[in-house]
């Protein structure tokens, strides 16, 4: 059954109902009846330059890739995803993996301990239905080794087939995790007690990165090696499970977003030791124009991402010399890191078309409203132009906080025609 667009989506201005196909099908650009502004677009060269370079990597690092899809939380963009050979999908809470399942994902690692017994019932259940599918998570403490062992079971069978469990392994003053190996290893050694199916070990080093100064040879690569060493640890008690749906070696998980040619070669084939590395990078698929474009540890790697994501906006007002309002705002463009960057101006005509797409110079986002964006000149620049009824393209920064404002994104051509419509699941 053909999917019905929703008329009130921001971004689409449709006159009665249409169907994603419908408008797939008809191509229309950006600048037809169809859209209004603001709108949300990615550029499809940029998805599938971004989706293969990092399949490609880890492929030839023999690393796994288990996007984390929290960023879009888009069943279409993760499809290209798993297209592409992700091994499946990770999530930060149990609604995010509830939907993921719906999606028809297969493997799915929930990057959290898992604490909610009702949530436990849930997921025994559920992978009690349906054998086929893998249900990972992490554990840093007695308590929730205790809970999983009580509430994921199904009756007096034990767990049910297709659940792992990591131990995490955290940082002094960062998130969750266990803040010592050897902490880490008794946790290890509780979790194979409790007759629960341990897979290997977890963590995030986002708290140790710094990204005034690259950490090749930092506290990062320690933090690895400790995670490693005691997947080792594990391996050698004893402790790890052994199905052979989990892995054939010892999991090492890591996120990797900003450090990925760091990780790649701490858990890759060169590596010493065994262990099955997974990286839970999410943030590539559309990378952007700020914190990625800055972090760009794919130079390190002789390779490029490229920005996926533009969103779209009409010059409202030009109330006084150096001012002008656009219609975007902290409720369209992420604002948590940078303030969004102004790239592309489109002159709207006296026939009320728009020209074509040219960079826009001498102005910059200085603040945003619920609605509006403030634009001021830069220092040292002749600012072009703008007027009421002009388009401005902005780039972004931070892209796990620009999808949760959009129900629907156009994915675009490079002439600005629409390839695709994706859809967002918060």
């Amino acid at each position: 059954m053909a999917e019905q667009l929703r008329p009130t989506t921001k971004g689409l201005n449709l006159h009665g109902p249409t169907t994603r196909e419908e408008l797939v099908g008809t191509r229309p650009s950006i600048f037809s009846e169809t859209f209004s502004w603001p709108l949300l677009t990615l550029a499809d060269s940029a998805l599938q330059h971004n989706i293969h370079t990092m399949a490609r990597v880890c492929a030839d690092h023999g690393v796994v890739h288990a996007p984390h899809v929290k960023t879009a939380m888009s069943r279409e963009l993760y499809a290209r995803q798993a297209a592409a050979g992700a091994w499946g999908a990770t999530v930060a809470t149990p609604a995010q993996l509830r939907t993921v399942l719906s999606w028809g994902a297969e493997k799915v690692m929930l990057a959290n301990q898992l604490t909610d017994p009702r949530e436990l019932r849930w997921l025994g259940h559920a992978l009690e239905a349906d054998p086929a599918r893998q249900v990972w998570f992490w554990v840093d403490s007695a308590r929730g080794v205790q809970l999983a062992a009580r509430h994921l079971a199904v009756g007096s069978a034990g767990p049910p087939p297709g659940v792992g469990l990591l131990v995490e392994l955290g940082i002094t003053g960062g998130r969750t995790g266990v803040r010592s190996p050897a902490e880490a290893l008794r946790l290890a050694r509780a979790v194979h007690a409790a007759g629960l199916p341990l897979l290997g070990v977890a963590g995030y080093e986002g708290p140790l990165v710094d990204h005034t100064e690259r950490p090749r040879a930092g506290r990062v690569i320690e933090y690895v090696r400790d995670l490693r060493s005691l997947a080792h640890a594990v391996e050698q008690e004893g402790l790890r499970e052994r199905a052979p749906e989990a892995a054939t070696r010892p999991v090492v998980s890591v996120g990797g977003s900003d450090v990925v040619d760091v990780v790649l070669t701490e858990l890759g084939q060169r590596a010493p030791g065994q262990v099955q590395g997974i990286i839970r990078s999410g943030a590539y698929l559309t990378h952007d124009h700020g914190l990625c474009a800055r972090a760009n540890p794919w130079q390190h790697l002789g390779l490029a991402l490229q920005p996926a994501a533009r969103v779209w906006a009409s010059v409202l007002s030009t109330p006084e010399p150096g001012l002008v309002l656009a219609n975007i705002g902290r409720r369209d463009v992420p604002f948590d890191i940078d303030l969004p960057v102004a790239l592309s101006r489109c002159r709207l005509q006296d026939d009320g078309t728009w020209g074509p797409v040219q960079p826009l110079t001498g102005w910059q986002v200085t603040r945003l409203n619920d609605q509006h964006a403030y634009l001021g000149p830069v220092a040292g620049q002749q600012p072009d132009p703008l007027q009421p009824g002009d388009v401005v393209g902005f780039g972004i920064s931070h892209p796990c906080t620009l999808f949760d404002k959009w129900r629907t994104a156009v994915v675009v051509d490079d002439q600005l025609s629409v390839l695709d419509v994706v859809t967002t699941d918060f």
